[in-house]
C-alpha cells in the first residue's frame, strides 16, 4: 500500500465528530484550531515520519478538508477530472462564460489557492457520483505544480462536457 493509500484510508476511518471538525476548518490554516490540528496530524504524521512519499502537509490538509466536507466514497479510477466533466454534462451547466471561467480559475489557481475552486468543483460532483479516486486527486494535487497535469485536467474535462453538449473549448 502506497503512503497516499494509507493516508486515504486514515481519512475514511474517521468518526463523525473528527469530520465535523475537521469540516469547520475549511478555508482555514491548521493553527486556526488547535482540535482541527490535532485531528489532522494524527492522521498525516505518522505517515509522514514512516514515509517522506506521503502526500505534503499543504496537499493532505486540503485533501482532509475536502474529503471531511464531502466524504465521497473512494473509488479507484473515478479521477476528479472525469467526473466534473461527466457532472457538468448531465446536471446541464448551460452557462458556459460561467463554467469557463470557473475551470480557468481552478485550473489556473496554484495549490496555495486552489480550495475555493476545488469546492466549486465538489459541490457539483457530490450531488451526482458514488465514488471518487481520492488517492488519485490527493497524488495529482502533489504534483500541482506541473503544467501538464492541468492541461490533462482541462482535456478531461471539456472531454466529457463537449461530447454531450457541445459547450466547446473555454
Amino acid at each position: 500500500m502506497t503512503p497516499t493509500e494509507s493516508f486515504i484510508r486514515r481519512l475514511e476511518s474517521l468518526g463523525t465528530e473528527e469530520l465535523f471538525l475537521l469540516r469547520a476548518s475549511a478555508g482555514k490554516r491548521p493553527d486556526e484550531s488547535i482540535a482541527a490540528f490535532d485531528c489532522f496530524t494524527s492522521i498525516w504524521w505518522p505517515l509522514r515520519a514512516k514515509s517522506p512519499a506521503a502526500p505534503r502537509r499543504e496537499v493532505a490538509w486540503l485533501i482532509t478538508k475536502l474529503y471531511a466536507s464531502y466524504s465521497i466514497p473512494n473509488i479507484r479510477d473515478k479521477f476528479f477530472p472525469q467526473q466534473l466533466g461527466r457532472v457538468l454534462f448531465e446536471t446541464g451547466f448551460n452557462d458556459r462564460d460561467r463554467f469557463c471561467r470557473e475551470l480557468d480559475n481552478l485550473l489556473l489557481s496554484p495549490l496555495a489557492k486552489i480550495e475555493h475552486p476545488l469546492r466549486w468543483a465538489m459541490s457539483h460532483i457530490c450531488k451526482a457520483v458514488s465514488g471518487l479516486d481520492w488517492v488519485a486527486l490527493t497524488d495529482e494535487l502533489s504534483i500541482w505544480e506541473k503544467e501538464e497535469v492541468r492541461d490533462r485536467w482541462r482535456i478531461q474535462i471539456l472531454r466529457g462536457v463537449n461530447r454531450y453538449k457541445g459547450v466547446g473549448p473555454c
